[in-house]
């Protein structure tokens, strides 16, 4: 089957399900029906079905480009972040006490902040400019009113912040890295914008210009940690389903990459409990199913 054909069944197939998440306002009000799929091949070709052209906000997924912008400056964040899937919400306390400060994984709130501050100031802006050249659109920006809105409901990742600042894992200001943080999280792109954007990790490291960012290594260290932590507390069963590295984010968006091949995003705004897109995880299930592509 054409890939083609293959985006335009499975976008026929799905049903979007679950709730969008309203403990950000201004994402309460996506439309909890929407749909986008797109695949980009290693040669740059974008197949799409449903609103795989429609902006969103990408939350959470920025973690996984933030992770590999730091790692291609060195590997002195794994000093500070764990590599561990967490079992716990994404936002927990409790497991950031147990652990004196250092996060589990750099997906989780804690872990992302941390990487974020490795980074430093200015590390939203390096990251928009990352994109905006692997996808081709200049025009990708931050969504100011989810920025608004994230920052103005930011209080349990202050206190993540703060809390890590208490052992001495933060170098910036917690201001500082809030600001960047939020910015990063509320980059809008388009399911197209984003599968180009993750070809780099499909192609073991190198980008869409012909130029390396991460050594064959490292880009299957940031795989790695995808499949093991990119879905929240729900890896490991996201991993039985869909058996590729993921990453995703509450805006309802997952991008998932299969090495060697192509690099896919799925956006549907419908969570399921654990943060996850209700129709993205079926989607993918369903892509792994039909072409057999997956890491197993």
């Amino acid at each position: 089957m054409e890939l083609q054909q293959l985006v335009d069944r499975i976008a026929a197939e799905v049903t979007p399900g679950g709730e969008v998440a309203d403990y950000i306002p201004a994402l309460a009000r996506i439309d909890p029906h929407a749909f986008g799929l797109a695949v980009a091949t290693l040669d740059g070709e974008v197949f799409g079905a449903g609103e795989h052209l429609t902006p969103f906000s990408i939350q959470s997924i920025s973690k996984a480009f933030m992770l590999a912008l730091a790692l291609s400056q060195d590997d002195d964040v794994w000093s500070r972040v764990g590599r561990e899937p967490s079992g716990s919400p994404f936002n927990s306390l409790v497991q950031l006490e147990n652990e004196q400060g250092i996060p589990r994984n750099p997906f989780i709130n804690a872990g992302a902040l941390v990487v974020t501050d490795h980074l430093g100031f200015g590390a939203a802006d390096r990251l928009l400019d990352f994109l905006r050249q692997e996808s081709g659109n200049p025009r990708l920006d931050v969504d100011p009113e989810v920025a608004k809105s994230e920052l103005d409901h930011s209080d349990r990742n202050r206190a993540l912040a703060h809390f890590m600042a208490s052992y001495g894992n933060m170098r910036n200001s917690v201001d500082v890295v809030l600001h960047e943080y939020v910015r990063q999280c509320s980059i809008a792109m388009s399911c197209a914008d984003l599968a180009r954007s993750a070809l780099f990790l499909a192609r073991h490291g190198i980008r869409n210009d012909g130029t390396r960012l991460l050594g064959v290594s490292g880009a299957k260290r940031v795989n790695a940690v995808m499949l093991t932590c990119g879905t929240y507390d729900a890896a490991g069963q996201f991993a039985y389903r869909v058996g590729l590295p993921c990453k995703s984010g509450v805006g309802g968006g997952i991008v998932a990459v299969v090495p060697g091949k192509c690099a896919i995003c799925v956006w549907s705004p419908a969570l399921d409990a654990r943060g996850n897109s209700v129709a993205g995880v079926d989607a993918l299930d369903r892509f792994t199913t039909l072409t057999g592509w997956s890491v197993f």
